[in-house]
This record gives structure tokens, sequence and C-alpha cells, in this order.
């Protein structure tokens, strides 16, 4: 994501802009690349930094660098190791069948919030595949991020399905792996509206 990207994309509507500090991911951000996004994005938008099974210090490299508001966690991170930053944390969780997800928000009882994906083996997110959204209804307490498969087509459904405090999204708003300001302020449009 490129910084003017990330200007459009709050100007059509979006809170929070999700940087991706996950090597493997073909959104991976490098230090300086995240820090000019952050630079010139407005004060009052969310600088969430996603990261998979981090080292602490890499972390800590990440924050020492770049303004970030909010950590996100995709991977087997503890609840300690989420909340040992000094930052307001997001934990991730793949929903397949056999997860219990209000034990998995009792064990991050910490936690801002909890953000639901899609789960595929061996991939932590931005897949592009849903899930059943109706898992989303499931009584947690935490203030709920649905993310997975999303896009412009079916962010309305996705909402008043999972009634969610928030929504996420990446690849539903690309053409050919790259960030596209027409289907981000139409994803943004269509779910203002619910």
């Amino acid at each position: 994501m490129s910084s003017d990207i990330a200007i459009q994309a709050v100007q059509a509507g979006a809170d929070a802009l999700g940087l991706m500090f996950y090597e493997p991911s073909k959104r991976h951000l490098t230090l300086d690349q995240a820090l000019g996004i952050c630079e010139k994005v407005g004060p009052f938008v969310a600088k969430v930094g996603v990261m998979v099974n981090p080292d602490k210090e890499y972390v800590k490299a990440v924050l020492n660098r770049v303004s970030l508001t909010h950590l996100q966690f995709h991977g087997e991170e503890s609840a300690g190791f989420c909340g040992s930053f000094g930052l307001p944390y997001i934990k991730g969780v793949r929903v397949s069948d056999d997860v219990d997800l209000l034990k998995y928000e009792s064990a991050y009882s910490d936690a801002s919030g909890i953000l639901l994906d899609t789960y595929v083996d061996n991939l932590h997110g931005g897949t592009g595949k849903t899930f059943d959204w109706r898992r989303a209804n499931y009584g947690g307490r935490k203030p709920l991020i649905l993310a997975g498969g999303l896009n412009p087509a079916n962010v309305i459904e996705a909402i008043k399905t999972a009634a969610p405090y928030g929504v996420d999204v990446s690849s539903g708003v690309e053409v050919e792996g790259v960030k596209n300001l027409g289907k981000i302020t139409a994803f943004c449009r269509n779910a203002l509206v619910h």
C-alpha cells in the first residue's frame, strides 16, 4: 500500500489502516514504507501493525520507528506476549469448525478486540475466502472485527449477518494484487451504509 492509497482510503471512510509486518506476505511493508504512510495520514486514523508470530525484538524495532496506535496478531502468540508492548492489541483467530470462540476470547481477555478470519491451512489471512458469518454470533463481549473474503459486493450481507463492530478488507479491494481506489471507495460506502 502506498501513502497515496492510504490517504485515499481514509478519505473514502476507512477508520484504520493495517500495516503488514509479516515478511512472507505479498503486502509486507518495510519500516520506511510504513513510516511514510503513518506520517501522511491524519491523527484520528488508527495505524495498526499486523504481525504473525513475531519475535519480541522485531516488534520493539517496529515500534521504535513507526508510530502505531494498535497491534494486531494473527499467529499463535500468547496473551502475555500480545499485551507486553504497551499498546492496545487485536487478536486474530482463524475460524474453523473446531475453534471455540468464547474460549478463545477468554484466553485473550485483555485484547481490545477479536478479529475473525477464515481458516486456511498454513496461511494466516489474506486468502480472499469467507467463512460462515453466523459464527460471529457466538455471544462474545469483545468488539468483533469481521475479516476473510470481504469485498464491496458482500460486505452489506456480512454486516447484516454478523453485526460486527468493524470490518477488515485487503484482497477484496485489490486488482491483480494492487489496492484499487474504486473498490476501496465502494467497500467503504457499502460498509458505512449499514
